[in-house]
């Protein structure tokens, strides 16, 4: 019997970190996407391209703040696998967390269609489009810029998602420069203020695979079509796998220039806000992420 009310106990507590998730994601592509959508379709009136740097940011800081004490807030497909890596997320929620921060996605885009549908519809002279001068499908999800090349976008992927989890691990490294409680979020929302506006123009600092992946579905279904797959010699997977590369890399830099340097003993390199339950386990994570 209590090894059943233990499983049930258990099952209940991921189910709501799930939640969390998925509302944290939510919130980053409603005010990220919510950015693009309104400098897209007024023509720069409304907004200019640090317009959507600053969505993203402030809504990556309050995607932390809503979800952090609950599931962690990671947000991002990529930092739960690299956390899952370092040994500090069990494995098992791996599979649980990427689908709800992939639903989040998905709800947020659709949420920002709904609301912003008569000005997109407006803005593509009543088409939904991939590409051209009337493209709205870039509103949602990630497009390389007309110069770039496949794997351009694979190394300005890896790099940008490499240089987010070295920032996200240093501001959780009690044995380095932490920092400040409660500070966390603004400060990871700082850093992907710092990539979007020295990153940002390759091919929009997806830096998150849900945060490209979940929008691009909402897109295929809603009326875009197949192009959205196939747009940019077959773009869709790069923010998908160069993402988890690069997150990878990133953490395995910090951990060899930084971590292992560390010579006085203390709690190691965890990412902020980390919580433990009684037995030591580590039960939550909190970061941020990366819709992207």
């Amino acid at each position: 019997m209590d090894r059943l009310l233990k499983k049930c106990c258990i099952r209940s507590s991921l189910v709501k970190k799930c939640l969390a998730e998925c509302l944290g994601v939510f919130i980053i592509i409603l005010f990220g996407c919510g950015s693009v959508a309104q400098v897209t379709t007024s023509e720069n009136k409304n907004g200019q391209y640090l317009s959507i740097n600053l969505g993203f940011a402030l809504g990556t800081t309050f995607g932390i703040y809503v979800s952090r004490g609950v599931s962690g807030a990671h947000l991002n497909p990529a930092v739960t696998l690299s956390l899952c890596f370092l040994g500090r997320h069990p494995w098992f929620h791996l599979p649980f967390y990427v689908f709800s921060q992939v639903l989040g996605a998905f709800l947020g885009a659709a949420t920002v269609a709904l609301q912003y549908y008569d000005a997109i519809m407006f803005f593509g002279g009543g088409k939904l489009t991939v590409t051209g001068p009337t493209a709205t499908a870039g509103i949602f999800s990630t497009y390389p810029a007309d110069y770039l090349s496949l794997w351009g976008g694979v190394i300005d992927q890896v790099i940008g998602t490499a240089a987010l989890l070295v920032c996200v691990l240093a501001l959780g490294d009690r044995r380095n420069s932490p920092a400040p409680p409660g500070l966390e979020p603004v400060l990871v929302g700082a850093v992907i203020l710092c990539i979007g506006v020295s990153m940002g123009s390759n091919s929009g600092y997806s830096l998150n695979p849900a945060r490209d992946l979940g929008p691009r579905l909402f897109t295929y279904i809603a009326g875009w079509g197949g192009e959205v797959f196939s747009a940019g010699d077959g773009w869709w997977w790069v923010p998908l796998v160069a993402t988890n590369i690069g997150a990878l890399v990133g953490t395995l830099i910090y951990e060899l220039v930084i971590e292992v340097h560390h010579l006085e003993p203390g709690p190691s390199s965890e990412p902020p806000g980390l919580d433990m339950n009684a037995e030591g386990k580590h039960v939550g994570q909190s970061w941020r992420a990366n819709q992207t």
